[in-house]
């Protein structure tokens, strides 16, 4: 019996959570469901007795996307659903053709987490049927209707050392280029074809400042516990580990979700991470801390015209007020993260519903796509996660051919970081399940 939806994730930590919550509510609805890693190895039941009705794809910007993540998953397919997860961008990007999709993948349904983002989809060539907004899934669990879903305050600080007694700050780092040095940097500019020297050295006199303000700040108050949630790339920062080892109430911690963090934190501060959305679904406010303009072709649009924190005084000031007014207007966030007064998750199984009874809105393999099979791909994916369930790497195993080593390590580190074993999948849906609104019902939702 065919399959009725196959998804398919990219990234675990930014997808995988919300597709597990997506695919039991599908199941909940008698549908049958797998998610799939764009690594994965290539199934031939998924292209015949398993094929798929509807493929849920994780992006889906060009032909060559269409090629690489549908046809080379499960053959021709014109119902794809893309749920389209990079939308937060600068402005410089929201005007480009990359983002805006090309080809055939015009023709997909690039579903938005915002008005703003359907109507620039639209803007530049799409049709109204393929931009539906279904607000962003990932959101839901910040909803009242997800409440209990978090630890608390007090179990996160027992968790992690800190005293439950004091007042929790969050601080959301971005500072991914702070911790590169000038030949990283100008070896990712030459491979991105753009020149991120400035805004590395605006990433490294931002974090310069903005631990100087936390040291002053932390000297003067020891009631407060400051966690510095790094950014993935901040992997080696002296600076962090000397103010960690100054002052006893700087805590630089990676582990749990920033979700988990938002939801226990007393109060919170960003530089310019899209995770400020994600205060806003909470309820919850925060400062924007900017020790220096940042360039706006690398600022995220949904920044522009906030209200930023520029000085020490003005951070300390802010520190006080136990109640300040989020930094960003309603409309624009609300704009490009639509709350709803459905959960996310039930709107886009609706529209996962309708693409599934219907005939297909649009035909993406149509006419201007040409298919063609990546054999090399096929038996690439076949071999390192063969390797991968044997626990052979791949520069050991073919050191005698550095180039071909090279290769398969670089596959079998993605498939190691994106593998989600069966226990963890089942300890994470165990978690999901209670939250599932059997009858449909609602609760009211609203920024802060």
């Amino acid at each position: 019996m065919a399959l009725d939806f196959l998804i398919l994730y990219e990234h675990t930590v930014r997808e995988y959570e919300s597709d597990l919550l997506l695919k039991l509510e599908l199941e909940r609805r008698g549908y049958s469901a797998e998610i799939r890693q764009l690594l994965d190895p290539k199934h031939l039941r998924l292209f015949r007795r398993d094929k798929p009705e509807v493929l849920v794809a994780s992006c889906m910007y060009d032909n060559e996307a269409i090629n690489s993540h549908v046809y080379n998953n499960i053959g021709r397919c014109n119902k794809i659903v893309n749920l389209h997860w990079e939308q937060m961008l600068s402005d410089t990007q929201e005007k480009g053709d990359w983002f805006n999709m090309n080809g055939n993948a015009k023709r997909c349904i690039q579903t938005c987490w915002g008005e703003r983002t359907a109507r620039r989809l639209q803007a530049h060539g799409m049709d109204a049927k393929n931009t539906p907004v279904t607000g962003a899934v990932m959101m839901d669990f910040l909803r009242p209707e997800f409440k209990g879903y978090f630890l608390g305050k007090q179990a996160l600080c027992e968790k992690f050392g800190l005293d439950p007694a004091k007042h929790l700050h969050l601080y959301i780092s971005s500072f991914g280029y702070a911790s590169m040095n000038d030949d990283e940097v100008a070896e990712l500019s030459k491979m991105a074809g753009t020149d991120f020297t400035g805004f590395a050295r605006t990433n490294r006199v931002s974090m310069t400042e903005t631990l100087r303000w936390f040291d002053r700040y932390l000297a003067g108050h020891p009631e407060v516990e400051l966690v510095y949630r790094r950014h993935p790339s901040e992997w080696n920062s002296p600076a962090l580990e000397e103010l960690a080892k100054k002052r006893p109430n700087f805590h630089v911690i990676f582990a749990d979700s920033v979700k988990q963090w938002i939801v226990a934190a007393d109060s919170i501060s960003i530089w310019m991470s899209t995770a400020i959305a994600e205060v806003y679904m909470a309820g919850k406010s925060c400062h924007i801390l900017r020790p220096a303009p940042i360039e706006h072709e690398y600022d995220p649009v949904i920044y522009k015209d906030a209200q930023y924190v520029t000085s020490y005084e003005e951070f300390a000031a802010a520190m006080a007020d136990p109640q300040p007014p989020f930094p960003i207007a309603r409309e624009v966030i609300e704009g490009y993260f639509d709350p709803g007064a459905r959960p996310a998750y039930l709107r886009m199984a609706d529209l996962l519903e309708d693409v599934y009874k219907n005939p297909p809105r649009d035909h993406p393999m149509g006419e201007g796509f040409t298919p063609h099979f990546n054999l090399l791909k096929f038996v690439a994916l076949a071999g390192v996660h063969f390797l991968y369930r044997h626990g052979w790497e791949p520069r050991r195993v073919f050191a005698f051919c550095p180039p071909l080593a090279n290769f398969a390590q670089r596959i079998y580190g993605y498939v190691d970081k994106a593998h989600v074993t069966p226990e963890e999948a089942e300890r994470m849906a165990a978690r999901i399940r209670p939250y599932l609104q059997s009858k449909g019902e609602t609760v009211a939702h609203g920024g802060a």
